[in-house]
Protein backbone atom coordinates (compact mmCIF):
# COMPACT_ATOMS: atom_id res chain seq x y z
CA UNK A 1 0.00 0.00 0.00
CA UNK A 2 1.32 3.57 -0.92
CA UNK A 3 1.16 5.75 1.64
CA UNK A 4 2.01 10.06 1.26
CA UNK A 5 4.37 10.62 4.24
CA UNK A 6 4.38 14.34 2.84
CA UNK A 7 3.43 16.82 0.11
CA UNK A 8 4.27 20.55 0.04
CA UNK A 9 4.42 23.20 -2.75
CA UNK A 10 7.94 22.82 -4.18
CA UNK A 11 9.92 25.91 -6.42
CA UNK A 12 8.38 24.48 -9.81
CA UNK A 13 4.96 22.43 -8.02
CA UNK A 14 3.72 20.14 -5.95
CA UNK A 15 6.58 17.62 -4.56
CA UNK A 16 5.36 14.58 -2.46
CA UNK A 17 7.18 11.89 -0.83
CA UNK A 18 5.72 8.61 -0.41
CA UNK A 19 6.18 5.64 0.91
CA UNK A 20 5.69 1.68 -0.98
CA UNK A 21 6.89 -0.90 1.17
CA UNK A 22 10.71 -0.20 2.22
CA UNK A 23 10.76 2.19 -0.46
CA UNK A 24 10.44 5.97 -1.13
CA UNK A 25 9.35 7.74 -4.01
CA UNK A 26 9.95 11.26 -4.86
CA UNK A 27 6.68 12.12 -7.04
CA UNK A 28 6.87 16.37 -9.09
CA UNK A 29 3.17 17.66 -10.34
CA UNK A 30 2.46 13.75 -10.74
CA UNK A 31 5.47 12.70 -12.69
CA UNK A 32 8.10 10.23 -11.09
CA UNK A 33 11.39 11.83 -10.20
CA UNK A 34 13.17 9.08 -8.00
CA UNK A 35 12.96 6.27 -5.65
CA UNK A 36 14.69 4.32 -3.44
CA UNK A 37 14.99 0.43 -4.50
CA UNK A 38 17.96 0.45 -7.09
CA UNK A 39 20.24 3.77 -7.60
CA UNK A 40 23.05 1.39 -9.56
CA UNK A 41 23.36 3.71 -12.02
CA UNK A 42 23.49 6.59 -9.66
CA UNK A 43 26.00 5.37 -7.45
CA UNK A 44 28.57 4.30 -11.12
CA UNK A 45 27.61 8.45 -12.09
CA UNK A 46 29.76 9.24 -9.03
CA UNK A 47 32.08 5.79 -8.84
CA UNK A 48 33.38 5.75 -12.53
CA UNK A 49 34.22 9.67 -12.41
CA UNK A 50 36.47 9.74 -9.09
CA UNK A 51 39.58 8.47 -7.60
CA UNK A 52 40.07 8.89 -3.77
CA UNK A 53 41.49 12.19 -2.91
CA UNK A 54 39.17 13.69 -5.67
CA UNK A 55 37.24 16.82 -5.24
CA UNK A 56 33.67 16.36 -6.60
CA UNK A 57 30.43 18.46 -7.52
CA UNK A 58 27.71 16.12 -7.31
CA UNK A 59 24.47 18.17 -9.06
CA UNK A 60 20.92 17.29 -7.59
CA UNK A 61 20.77 15.52 -4.58
CA UNK A 62 18.12 13.00 -5.55
CA UNK A 63 17.96 10.66 -2.38
CA UNK A 64 21.72 10.58 -1.60
CA UNK A 65 22.64 7.43 -3.19
CA UNK A 66 25.33 9.66 -5.33
CA UNK A 67 26.49 11.07 -2.09
CA UNK A 68 26.80 8.22 -0.30
CA UNK A 69 29.10 6.63 -3.42
CA UNK A 70 31.21 9.87 -3.34
CA UNK A 71 32.00 9.70 0.39
CA UNK A 72 32.70 5.63 0.51
CA UNK A 73 35.05 6.01 -2.96
CA UNK A 74 37.03 8.19 -0.66
CA UNK A 75 35.86 12.02 -1.51
CA UNK A 76 37.98 14.13 -0.25
CA UNK A 77 35.29 17.18 -0.49
CA UNK A 78 32.04 16.90 -1.97
CA UNK A 79 29.76 20.05 -3.39
CA UNK A 80 26.15 19.22 -3.33
CA UNK A 81 24.06 21.66 -5.12
CA UNK A 82 20.20 21.22 -4.85
CA UNK A 83 17.92 23.77 -5.20
CA UNK A 84 14.58 22.26 -2.96
CA UNK A 85 14.22 22.43 0.08
CA UNK A 86 12.11 19.41 0.62
CA UNK A 87 14.44 17.50 -0.86
CA UNK A 88 17.20 18.92 1.63
CA UNK A 89 15.13 18.77 5.16
CA UNK A 90 13.85 14.69 3.50
CA UNK A 91 17.41 14.27 3.18
CA UNK A 92 18.92 15.56 6.29
CA UNK A 93 16.17 14.92 9.18
CA UNK A 94 13.28 13.13 7.54
CA UNK A 95 13.37 9.10 6.16
CA UNK A 96 15.79 9.57 3.49
CA UNK A 97 18.47 10.10 5.56
CA UNK A 98 18.79 6.50 6.72
CA UNK A 99 18.69 5.78 3.43
CA UNK A 100 22.46 7.17 2.60
CA UNK A 101 23.50 6.85 6.27
CA UNK A 102 23.43 10.40 6.99
CA UNK A 103 25.57 11.48 4.67
CA UNK A 104 25.18 15.16 5.12
CA UNK A 105 26.49 15.05 8.18
CA UNK A 106 29.59 14.39 6.91
CA UNK A 107 32.63 17.29 7.47
CA UNK A 108 33.46 16.63 3.88
CA UNK A 109 30.14 17.22 2.27
CA UNK A 110 29.02 21.18 1.61
CA UNK A 111 25.76 21.70 0.58
CA UNK A 112 24.45 24.47 -1.43
CA UNK A 113 20.53 25.85 -1.99
CA UNK A 114 20.50 26.74 -5.36
CA UNK A 115 19.64 26.44 -8.58
CA UNK A 116 22.73 24.39 -10.43
CA UNK A 117 23.23 26.26 -13.57
CA UNK A 118 23.32 29.90 -12.52
CA UNK A 119 25.57 28.69 -9.38
CA UNK A 120 27.97 26.50 -12.30
CA UNK A 121 28.33 30.19 -14.23
CA UNK A 122 29.37 31.85 -11.37
CA UNK A 123 31.58 29.84 -9.03
CA UNK A 124 35.13 30.04 -8.91
CA UNK A 125 35.54 26.47 -7.50
CA UNK A 126 37.54 23.93 -9.34
CA UNK A 127 36.76 20.19 -9.20
CA UNK A 128 38.10 16.82 -10.47
CA UNK A 129 34.76 15.58 -11.13
CA UNK A 130 31.68 16.92 -11.86
CA UNK A 131 28.65 14.91 -12.14
CA UNK A 132 25.55 15.76 -12.70
CA UNK A 133 21.82 14.02 -12.65
CA UNK A 134 19.33 16.78 -12.82
CA UNK A 135 17.26 15.82 -16.00
CA UNK A 136 15.69 13.01 -17.43
CA UNK A 137 18.70 13.70 -20.17
CA UNK A 138 20.63 16.12 -22.27
CA UNK A 139 17.47 15.62 -24.73
CA UNK A 140 14.57 15.49 -22.26
CA UNK A 141 15.11 18.40 -20.35
CA UNK A 142 12.47 19.75 -17.81
CA UNK A 143 12.61 23.36 -19.49
CA UNK A 144 14.25 24.90 -22.68
CA UNK A 145 16.40 27.22 -19.89
CA UNK A 146 17.81 23.96 -18.78
CA UNK A 147 19.14 22.78 -22.42
CA UNK A 148 21.72 25.54 -21.56
CA UNK A 149 23.73 23.24 -19.25
CA UNK A 150 24.20 20.61 -22.16
CA UNK A 151 24.98 23.07 -25.12
CA UNK A 152 28.46 23.92 -26.45
CA UNK A 153 28.63 26.99 -23.94
CA UNK A 154 27.15 24.96 -20.93
CA UNK A 155 30.09 22.20 -22.17
CA UNK A 156 32.67 24.52 -22.44
CA UNK A 157 31.93 26.13 -18.80
CA UNK A 158 31.91 22.72 -17.66
CA UNK A 159 35.32 21.88 -19.21
CA UNK A 160 36.63 25.41 -17.47
CA UNK A 161 35.41 24.09 -13.80
CA UNK A 162 37.89 20.94 -14.11
CA UNK A 163 41.14 20.51 -12.93
CA UNK A 164 43.54 18.90 -15.45
CA UNK A 165 42.51 15.20 -15.88
CA UNK A 166 39.05 15.86 -14.26
CA UNK A 167 36.35 13.91 -15.19
CA UNK A 168 32.42 15.09 -16.23
CA UNK A 169 30.10 12.87 -15.70
CA UNK A 170 26.55 13.12 -16.79
CA UNK A 171 23.10 10.95 -16.20
CA UNK A 172 20.45 10.04 -18.41
CA UNK A 173 17.24 7.92 -19.20
CA UNK A 174 18.42 7.21 -22.44
CA UNK A 175 20.58 7.54 -25.38
CA UNK A 176 21.12 11.00 -26.49
CA UNK A 177 22.90 10.74 -29.97
CA UNK A 178 23.52 14.56 -30.64
CA UNK A 179 24.55 15.31 -26.98
CA UNK A 180 27.16 12.66 -27.40
CA UNK A 181 28.83 13.87 -30.23
CA UNK A 182 28.62 17.53 -28.69
CA UNK A 183 30.48 16.35 -25.68
CA UNK A 184 33.22 14.76 -27.82
CA UNK A 185 34.21 17.72 -29.61
CA UNK A 186 34.65 19.66 -25.84
CA UNK A 187 36.65 16.83 -24.03
CA UNK A 188 39.47 14.82 -24.87
CA UNK A 189 38.13 10.93 -24.21
CA UNK A 190 34.42 10.65 -23.94
CA UNK A 191 33.28 7.22 -22.40
CA UNK A 192 29.47 6.21 -23.07
CA UNK A 193 28.36 3.64 -20.52
CA UNK A 194 24.36 1.77 -20.50
CA UNK A 195 22.92 0.71 -17.55
CA UNK A 196 20.12 -2.24 -17.40
CA UNK A 197 16.97 -1.34 -15.54
CA UNK A 198 14.24 -3.24 -14.33
CA UNK A 199 11.73 -1.61 -16.79
CA UNK A 200 12.35 0.21 -19.85
CA UNK A 201 15.63 1.64 -22.26
CA UNK A 202 18.82 1.77 -20.10
CA UNK A 203 19.93 4.47 -18.23
CA UNK A 204 23.09 5.89 -20.16
CA UNK A 205 26.04 7.17 -18.03
CA UNK A 206 29.05 9.71 -20.33
CA UNK A 207 31.84 10.07 -18.61
CA UNK A 208 34.19 13.07 -20.47
CA UNK A 209 37.93 13.29 -19.32
CA UNK A 210 39.15 16.58 -19.20
CA UNK A 211 41.12 17.61 -22.43
CA UNK A 212 44.71 19.10 -20.44
CA UNK A 213 44.98 15.32 -19.09
CA UNK A 214 47.35 13.17 -21.14
CA UNK A 215 45.60 10.06 -20.16
CA UNK A 216 43.06 8.48 -22.29
CA UNK A 217 41.04 5.56 -21.19
CA UNK A 218 40.77 2.36 -22.99
CA UNK A 219 38.15 2.95 -25.74
CA UNK A 220 37.20 6.46 -25.60
CA UNK A 221 36.88 8.61 -28.41
CA UNK A 222 38.99 12.12 -28.90
CA UNK A 223 38.12 14.99 -29.95
CA UNK A 224 38.86 18.91 -30.80
CA UNK A 225 39.61 22.03 -28.73
CA UNK A 226 37.95 24.09 -25.60
CA UNK A 227 35.84 26.97 -25.57
CA UNK A 228 35.86 29.85 -23.52
CA UNK A 229 32.28 30.06 -23.74
CA UNK A 230 30.34 30.65 -20.30
CA UNK A 231 26.97 29.12 -19.14
CA UNK A 232 24.14 31.07 -19.22
CA UNK A 233 20.41 30.91 -17.76
CA UNK A 234 18.87 28.95 -14.68
CA UNK A 235 17.58 25.70 -13.79
CA UNK A 236 14.97 24.47 -12.65
CA UNK A 237 14.66 20.93 -10.52
CA UNK A 238 14.84 17.89 -13.27
CA UNK A 239 12.76 14.57 -13.33
CA UNK A 240 13.23 10.97 -13.80
CA UNK A 241 11.20 9.00 -16.74
CA UNK A 242 8.42 7.66 -15.83
CA UNK A 243 9.72 4.38 -17.25
CA UNK A 244 12.05 4.29 -14.42
CA UNK A 245 8.95 3.74 -12.18
CA UNK A 246 8.98 0.25 -10.76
Amino acid sequence: MVEVVESVRGRVGELVLRRDGHAYEVIENGVFLMDTRNGESERLLVTGALTPGASVLIGGLGVGFSLRAALDAGAASVVVVEREPAVIAWNREGPLRTVHGDALADPRVRLVETDLVPWLASTSDRFDALCLDVDNGPEWTVTESNAALYSDAGLARLAELLNPGGVLAVWSAGAAPEFATRLRTHFASVREVPVEVPRGEPDVLWFARNQRSRRTPPGATCSAAESSARLPGRAPRARRSTSRTP
